[in-house]
């Protein structure tokens, strides 16, 4: 690699709440690395996000979107941008240990196979707790429900070190990731499709197809202000977190794996349905209700999306299903009450 050659690129899609950001950007100054660059991603915010930064941090590379293309649209622009041979994704309201991306570039540096690393999240407001948005490593079950090491559904965990390896997990978390340049852009990057949530975890996913893997480095270290962007138990995000592990179901699995796999989470669908209505959580029953109509209605995105992942799918099904969990996460936890990653993982 030249001297001229950038080794980082750290893309932040951003929408308002400019103080958020302030803080991010703070702590990205005191990292410790020389070669990378910064690449803001506006998504038509309506406050002063952008006078801000044009007049705090001048040398940022700033796109001014003419619209919200939400976190993944945003994202994919950025990254056309960069420079850097591997790319940073971060969310805005997130705070970085000084040696947090040098933590992550060095192990995907020592292993030519890793195509995404990410780091520990933590939460910002409890320092000792597992954040909700990653953990140190996301899994998923093969009914696309995930979970991460330290945090299943809305249940987290304090960090002990008991999530201190460095491990192989299914996806990374967008609050922060590393990934190569050149095997983000042959992956596709983010599907545009799902706009914000689990288009981590598509990626992810797509570039196992490839042959490659995906890590957490727990060495490095990030908080995270989770909910500040979108709130955490509101309707919109509900509805984008079924629709789209949805999505990616029925436009990931082979046609055998698709029917049913895809029929069996329906059917799991249908019983959080009545579950939220048992509980008066009309938010999250609508939701669902939502998404699966989305679904039904929009059988041309799933088609897009299968023969995008079918140019890409080098290994099968089999292959990329070994390093998700058989039996079903929501059963573990509502039926059998395990609350914790390390249970699921034993039981």
């Amino acid at each position: 690699m030249s001297d001229n050659k950038l080794n980082v690129s750290i893309i932040i899609p951003h929408w308002n709440n400019v103080d958020i950001l302030s803080d991010c950007l703070e702590s990205i100054s005191s990292i410790k690395l020389s070669n990378f660059e910064i690449i803001i991603v506006d998504n038509a915010s309506t406050d002063h996000s952008v006078d801000w930064i044009k007049s705090n941090y001048p040398k940022v590379n700033l796109i001014e979107n003419d619209k919200n293309y939400g976190y993944a649209g945003g994202c994919n622009i950025g990254a056309n941008h960069a420079e850097g041979d591997k790319l940073i994704f971060l969310n805005n309201d997130t705070v970085l240990d000084p040696d947090c991306i040098s933590h992550m570039l060095k192990s995907i540096n020592a292993n030519p196979n890793m195509a995404v690393v990410q780091p520990k999240v933590l939460n910002y407001f409890d320092k000792t707790l597992f954040d909700y948005a990653g953990g140190a490593g996301g899994h998923m079950d093969i009914y696309c429900f995930p979970i991460a090491r330290g945090r299943i559904f809305a249940k987290q965990e304090y960090d002990n070190g008991q999530y201190d390896n460095r491990e192989k997990c299914f996806w990374a978390s967008g609050t922060c990731l590393m990934i190569r340049n050149k095997l983000f852009h042959k992956a596709g990057g983010f599907d545009d499709a799902f706009f914000a949530h689990m288009e981590e975890i598509d990626l992810c996913w797509k570039v196992q197809s490839m042959g490659y893997e995906v890590w957490a480095e727990p060495k490095a270290v990030i908080h995270h202000k989770n909910g500040l962007t979108l709130p955490m138990y509101s309707h919109k995000k509900y509805y984008l977190n079924h629709r789209n592990s949805l999505l990616m179901l029925f436009g990931n699995y082979s046609f055998k794996n698709m029917f049913l796999i895809g029929s069996l989470r329906i059917f799991l669908e249908i019983l959080a349905i009545f579950y939220s209505l048992l509980i008066f959580d009309w938010k999250h029953a609508s939701a669902i209700i939502r998404a699966l109509f989305w679904v039904l209605f929009h059988p041309h995105a799933i088609i897009k999306k299968r023969r995008a992942f079918n140019k890409i799918r080098k290994k099968k099904d089999n292959e990329i299903m070994k390093g998700m969990f058989k039996s079903s996460i929501v059963l573990k936890y509502y039926i059998l009450r395990i609350k914790t990653y390390s249970g699921i993982l034993s039981k």
